[in-house]
């Protein structure tokens, strides 16, 4: 595989809940304080992280992920993160090498994207109850896999200069360099909810957070060593590729606190093949703009605004009339708000859209987490019957009644186990907890 290499790096850990999130977003905070134009990206399929990655940078928030997205699609993806940037800061998900078993190379893996793109990996340590072992951590990961270039290290959570010494040294007799140090900071914690990180849309004191990080990155990081690590070439894709073809080219998009899981490289291959997105706010209960020939209800937190969705009786009739004569697609917290009813944490039922039947519960709460692949067995929005698709699932929600609505979709997952069916169809109307990242075949 030929490697296509750019101006950027990784940032990556051992594992989730080291610290990556923060670190990503003080170095990108700190560069832009600079002067720096940085362009974003998360491996993976997160629609939480890249949102924040938008506020420190100005930027959109990528995502890059080899099991979903064809190679032609990364390229391209990748190439829009760089686009007049002067480097591209990826945030890794999970650990460096976690993902499927199979296929080299498309495995979901953060290491795919490093190897793909030669990204020099700078490794973030969480150091807290250790000290010089984390220098057989690193030595690990350096060695692991000969195709990802672990450049150097961040040490994370620090408890004290003499903790950071001796850390450092012992990192450093086996070749690496360490890049700098966070210590312990209780006030630098982001505040959580069932699905992540609460949005960036609702975190009142993100500006203040970010002018922090970047303060403390300017102080305790080595940023000139991580902007020549970023130094490289890079190889703009032969033939730009979309992810999947708009489902119309006026399209209404809800957006709001319960309708943002909406990923930024669906929105740049519609708005390149002239597409023109028109927002509008179902909590504000406003409906689609009957300008437009399709209709499309991301993911969020329907669950959290359940009795104002269930009162907004504008948005409700207007969907309804739209849907006579135009396609309307719901993605996971979309699929929930058009079915038939929505019953919250607390157990109140609240009624929805009814342009399907089925009905959902955040009462009775389950977690489906994962990759899904998914043949669609009738046309939609997402394309004509037979199109695969590949995304993922994440959502705690649950199906207490499945209604009478065709089934959508056959499913399986990321190792090909079969899924069953999923989602629903009715005349116009279409839904599925699925997320779509991209087309395949």
């Amino acid at each position: 595989m030929a490697r296509v290499t750019i101006p950027g790096l990784m940032i990556a850990a051992p594992r989730s809940g080291g610290g990556k999130t923060t670190l990503t977003l003080a170095i990108m905070a700190a560069l832009r304080a600079r002067g720096v134009e940085v362009g974003g990206a998360k491996t993976g399929p997160d629609y939480i992280d890249p949102a924040f990655h938008e506020a420190a940078t100005g930027r959109p928030g990528l995502n890059l992920d080899s099991w979903t997205m064809p190679p032609a699609l990364l390229d391209t993806v990748m190439e829009r993160a760089q686009q007049t940037a002067d480097m591209v800061v990826v945030e890794a998900s999970m650990g460096l090498f976690d993902g499927l078993d199979t296929p080299d190379g498309a495995r979901g893996a953060p290491s795919d994207i490093a190897a793909r793109f030669d990204l020099p990996v700078v490794l973030v340590l969480d150091v807290s109850g250790q000290g010089q072992s984390a220098a057989a951590t690193a030595l690990g990961f350096a060695r692991l896999d000969p195709g990802v270039r672990v450049a150097g290290v961040i040490l994370n959570r620090v408890g004290s200069a003499r903790h950071r010494a001796m850390a450092t040294r012992a990192i450093e007799a086996i070749g690496l360099p360490v890049l700098g140090a966070f210590m312990r900071n209780p006030d630098l914690r982001m505040p959580e909810r069932h699905l992540g990180l609460v949005q960036a849309r609702e975190h009142d004191g993100l500006a203040a957070l970010l002018a922090q990080l970047a303060t403390q990155a300017e102080r305790d990081l080595d940023l000139d060593a991580l902007l020549a690590l970023a130094a490289g070439r890079y190889r703009r894709p032969a033939t730009p590729a979309i992810a999947l073809p708009p489902p119309g080219q006026r399209i209404a998009v809800a957006n709001d606190a319960a309708f943002s899981f909406l990923y930024a490289h669906m929105v740049m291959g519609w708005h390149g093949m002239g597409a023109e997105l028109r927002f509008f706010s179902p909590l504000a209960d406003e409906g689609p703009d009957d300008g437009c020939d399709a209709c499309w209800l991301p993911g969020g937190y329907p669950e959290l605004h359940a009795g104002r969705l269930s009162a907004a009786t504008r948005f409700h009739a207007g969907l309804r009339q739209f849907a006579r004569t135009r396609r309307v697609h719901g993605e996971c917290g979309g699929f929930m708000t058009l079915g038939a009813s929505l019953t919250d944490r607390d157990g109140q039922t609240h009624a929805m859209v009814g342009l399907l039947d089925h009905e959902t519960s955040f009462a009775r709460r389950r977690m489906n987490l994962g990759y899904r692949a998914a043949r669609l067995r009738h046309d939609c929005a997402l394309g004509p019957a037979g199109t695969h698709l590949r995304g993922h699932e994440f959502h705690y929600a649950t199906i207490t009644s499945p209604g009478t609505d065709t089934p959508l979709a056959d499913l399986r997952d990321g190792n090909g186990e079969d899924r069953g069916m999923a989602g629903g169809i009715r005349g116009t109307v279409s839904g599925t907890f699925f997320h779509v990242l991209a087309r395949h075949g």
